[in-house]
């Protein structure tokens, strides 16, 4: 049995429905390869050279995934299967990103990252239940709440993946002072712009094409 919501963008699938499994098990592989790099010390570079590893594992999976979606029907069909409420609650985890003001209070992090980074994450986090109640009640002006979360938490991580490489030790760090971000190349922080920034960047993309496409298309 089918049930389509065409116009809110959500499908739910029983029986004859999309297995998202697939999904999961790509998600839950990577960030486990994501973890053996770090533990293998792949994305913490010198400070004489710019940051590519950690700047690829930020880019990388999103291009990929265009890429797939653009020639693959079956990660178009996944894809677009996915509940709009799931990937836009998903976004709600970004308040993690008060960590980083926490960090800086102490002195481990500099401003010109935590504050763009911490302040923009606290933001999208703190939206994205709202927006979900919105796509579920199917409120007024609901399609833009959704369309204003995405595009901000798209901007949030300019902000701080620029913030970010800016404050590095590395040579192109032309903001950083005496603090700066290199703890962001270790464990377990490095987990964030490796494998949560790419995977909340790929959820973002996703919404944004569901609002033009129903489930089940191709």
């Amino acid at each position: 049995m089918r049930f389509r919501i065409s116009a809110v963008g959500i499908d739910q699938m029983t029986d004859t429905g999309t297995n998202t499994l697939p999904v999961w098990v790509v998600v839950i592989a990577w960030a486990a390869l994501s973890l053996i790099l770090n533990v293998l010390g792949v994305f913490a570079t010198p400070s004489n050279k710019p940051p590519l590893p950690l700047l690829i594992s930020v880019i990388g999976p999103p291009i990929l995934f265009v890429i797939a979606y653009s020639f693959s029907a079956k990660v178009r069909t996944l894809s677009l299967s996915l509940d709009l409420r799931l990937l836009t609650a998903m976004q709600g985890w970004r308040v993690i990103g008060a960590l980083f003001l926490v960090l800086m209070s102490f002195g481990l992090l500099p401003g010109t990252f935590a504050w763009p980074a911490g302040i923009g994450d606290l933001i999208v986090g703190g939206y994205a239940p709202f927006v979900v109640l919105a796509i579920s009640r199917r409120t007024l002006g609901w399609h833009t709440h959704v369309v204003l979360l995405n595009v901000l938490g798209l901007l949030d991580f300019v902000g701080a993946v620029g913030g970010g490489v800016l404050s590095g030790s590395s040579p192109i760090g032309i903001l950083r002072g005496e603090v700066t971000t290199d703890m962001m190349q270790e464990l377990p922080l490095s987990m964030i712009p490796t494998f949560a920034v790419p995977f909340w960047i790929i959820l973002h993309i996703i919404s944004l094409i569901k609002l033009r496409k129903p489930a089940g298309g191709s």
